[in-house]
């Protein structure tokens, strides 16, 4: 319990923290086309890093648990390097091919704000790459257990980035924004290096490599297809009315705010203890763990959208409400995220389902559900988009979380109960 309150604490710190930064932009540039640009600029590498960098984290948290120092160290320094490299060559190769990609995915951005895009996007993929490497080692953290330093680290980058955005922006604008997203990376990177331990000659042809391949071969196949769900968002918002983006956006990393302090506080540090569960087939305690954080999701954001329906409306009135933010930005906005409920909801409690499945060393079932849900969330976006504008989208996000969630948990229950009865060891 120390350890979850510790590790919320500090979620719930550095969340805040990059909600200030976002707040900040959206207050003091005002949704428009330049934070449409912003947010624009965005997606395309947090799609890359989504697809390869989080698929890396579930796998290798399960995997270097348990190592002793000396495997570990070799092997961290050889899947840093290896995600370094490849992320670089990803970065390079999108920023040759920023002047294609951004017209064919923001089809409704004017002219001015494409040239705007391809700035910050350019600028963006820098990030990209350093986002990466503090993923890899953010999972080095916690296969050792040792979370407080890595949910530490991210507080520091982004109040760092968070001082530079109110000093810069104001100075030289939006395009600040970008360069301050780079400094926070390499920040958290170099606070996080320490984990590698002395430089160890990587071993390329290990055995750990070979199996990381194999448990990421279907996260990425199954992840570069439904990780698309923000391009697709992006898609669809840049052709509503300026600002529309923005604001869809921002009513999303509202909730991704609270998805990842749910993810690090709750989620995430029961891989690890989950992963012994399984290995030792105590099968018993495995379901006990996943069912019991299960609840404490279940009225964590259950308790948070009554209050967003409540009190949501006066309450984003006195946090956004400011600057070149009008009363009906807010309105609309309250909207969104009402409508992004099923975000809210089926985001934790699937990251509590996804991690019981990656902690068993199987990436295939909880993918192969995303890439069924989201064909089906393709459609439901698209129809909602036609029939109710950004209202829509969020609607047909929504039901694809929810679906998701639905279909891993049922799927769950089913592989425990035939375990616990082979053992004989119903019930609980």
């Amino acid at each position: 319990m120390k350890l979850i309150l510790s590790l919320s604490a500090l979620a719930g710190a550095n969340i805040t923290l990059a909600a200030l930064v976002q707040w900040y932009i959206l207050v003091a540039v005002g949704p428009g086309m330049e934070t449409d640009a912003l947010f624009a600029s965005l997606t395309v590498p947090q799609l890359v890093l989504s697809v390869i960098s989080d698929s890396l984290v579930h796998v290798l948290v399960p995997l270097m648990a348990g190592k002793s120092l000396d495997d570990f160290h070799s092997e961290a320094w050889g899947f840093f390097l290896l995600i370094g490299g490849i992320f670089g060559l990803a970065a390079g190769l999108l920023y040759v091919l920023v002047p294609f990609w951004t017209p064919l995915f923001f089809p409704g951005l004017a002219p001015e704000a494409l040239t705007l895009t391809n700035q910050l996007s350019r600028i963006q993929l820098v990030s990209m790459v350093f986002m990466a490497l503090s993923g890899v080692l953010w999972a080095m953290y916690h296969a050792r257990q040792r979370f407080i330093w890595a949910e530490l680290t991210p507080l520091i980058g982004t109040s760092v980035s968070l001082a530079l955005t109110v000093y810069l922006v104001p100075r030289f604008g939006i395009m600040a924004v970008a360069w301050t997203t780079v400094a926070r990376f390499v920040l958290q990177t170099a606070l996080l290096v320490p984990i590698l331990g002395q430089f160890r000659t990587p071993n390329w042809r290990g055995r750990e490599l070979q199996e990381t391949a194999r448990r990421m071969r279907p996260l990425l196949l199954g992840t570069s297809y439904y990780k698309t769900g923000p391009l697709i968002d992006r898609f669809l918002s840049s052709m509503t009315a300026s600002g529309g983006l923005s604001l869809f956006y921002f009513g999303q990393q509202l909730y991704n705010a609270v998805t990842s302090v749910s993810n690090k506080a709750i989620a995430a540090p029961i891989v690890p203890v989950l992963a012994t569960h399984a290995q030792g087939h105590m099968w018993m305690s495995f379901r006990t763990l996943y069912r019991h954080r299960l609840k404490w999701i279940l009225g964590f954001t259950g308790t948070g959208f009554l209050l967003l329906l409540l009190i949501g409306k006066p309450v984003l009135q006195l946090l956004v409400g400011h600057g070149s933010v009008t009363r009906e930005n807010v309105e609309l906005l309250w909207w969104i995220m009402v409508g992004l409920v099923g975000m809210l909801i089926g985001g934790c409690v699937g990251q509590v389902l996804s991690a019981a499945f990656y902690a068993q060393g199987d990436t295939a079932t909880p993918t192969k559900v995303g890439m069924i849900g989201f064909t089906v969330a393709i459609g439901l976006k698209i129809a909602g988009f036609l029939l109710g504008g950004l209202i829509g989208i969020a609607a047909g996000t929504s039901i694809y979380y929810l679906l998701n969630a639905v279909f891993l948990f049922a799927l769950l229950e089913r592989r425990l109960y035939h375990a616990i009865s082979s053992s004989g060891k119903v019930g609980g």
